[in-house]
């Protein structure tokens, strides 16, 4: 793994007070979006404790967290912002949130304690900016159309179909932008392709570039590690070392300069002779090429290099 990848608080303050600001163009991230450990203090004792503290609310990747989305803001005081999630995938029509002015949330996950379907994290919509993605999508030639408030999109841990957005949005956002409540920017949420094709999620960061100069922050959210079949490759400690060759070759083809040369390695990842073992199937990794679409032109920037928890900038 390269010595140059921020790993500590003061490397990637460094890395993001080293973003350009108000560029005309704002960078497309890829980001980590954690799991709902993200809410468990280091004093909880479960058989996660290790995930805990590498990944939960007092570890360095929730501290990343709380750095990254306050300098988004005051780097490009966005009007809207735009996230894809590893955990909304549609086959057919892309689906974007018009919520208006109150966005649900969705608690898509199950067996936890009470205290994780009390969670609040209250924010609005913008319809403008939900018609502006389908349009974007339709231009693009891409199948798309706005879900509202009273269309369920999938199974919530409290036992029942509702809208929402999911805990892969929310979960971090809560960090991110202040906790409970974040209402000076919209959030809209689309989904990713369905099919998990590296190019089908390419194409449709690369529909959605004009939002960059429109003042819109995408962010797209996912993991570079994931298998829930195997706990222990969430922590580097105890990670299979395959796994650990997996997560450097991410670090090493999130970090190439060249654009082209950046999509090949990329895309050649999902063959990587490791990729089923940190991704039995791919919903959390094809974001990354949501973003790098978004971004395809221009330069890179790594924000993290955290175990599992990349975090990049791209079309700097």
């Amino acid at each position: 793994m390269s010595s140059n990848l921020p790993l500590t608080r003061p490397d990637w303050q460094d890395r993001l007070a080293s973003l350009p600001g108000s560029p005309d163009r704002i960078p497309a991230f890829f980001f980590a979006h954690g799991s709902p450990v993200l809410t468990y203090s280091n004093n909880v004792t479960t058989a996660r404790s290790a995930f805990i503290m590498h990944a939960g609310l007092e570890s360095p990747f929730a501290n990343f967290l709380r750095d990254f989305g306050p300098a988004l803001l005051a780097k490009y005081q966005p009007k809207g912002i735009l996230v894809f999630s590893a955990h909304w995938e549609t086959v057919g029509d892309q689906l974007v949130t018009d919520y208006g002015e109150e966005n649900p949330l969705l608690m898509d996950y199950y067996n936890f304690g009470p205290e994780l379907y009390t969670l609040k994290f209250n924010s609005r919509g913008d319809g403008t900016l939900s018609r502006r993605v389908v349009e974007l999508f339709h231009e693009a030639g891409i199948g798309a159309r706005s879900t509202t408030k009273e269309e369920p999109r999938g199974r919530d841990g409290r036992g029942f179909e509702g809208p929402g957005l999911d805990h892969g949005v929310f979960i971090p956002f809560r960090l991110m932008f202040g906790g409970d409540e974040f209402r000076s920017v919209p959030i809209v949420q689309a989904s990713i392709d369905g099919t998990l094709s590296p190019e089908r999620n390419w194409a449709l960061g690369k529909a959605i570039v004009k939002l960059r100069e429109e003042g819109i922050l995408i962010l797209s959210g996912g993991l570079t590690i994931h298998n829930l079949r195997d706990p222990a490759s969430f922590v580097p400690e105890t990670a299979n070392p395959l796994v650990r060759e997996f997560n450097d070759a991410v670090s090493s083809a999130i970090s190439i300069s060249d654009p082209v040369a950046r999509k090949t390695a990329l895309v050649a990842l999902t063959q990587h002779g490791a990729f089923r073992l940190a991704h039995p199937r791919e919903d959390h990794f094809v974001p990354i090429f949501v973003a790098a679409g978004a971004g395809e032109e221009g330069g890179v920037h790594v924000l993290s290099g955290l175990y599992g928890c990349q975090t990049v900038a791209f079309g700097v």
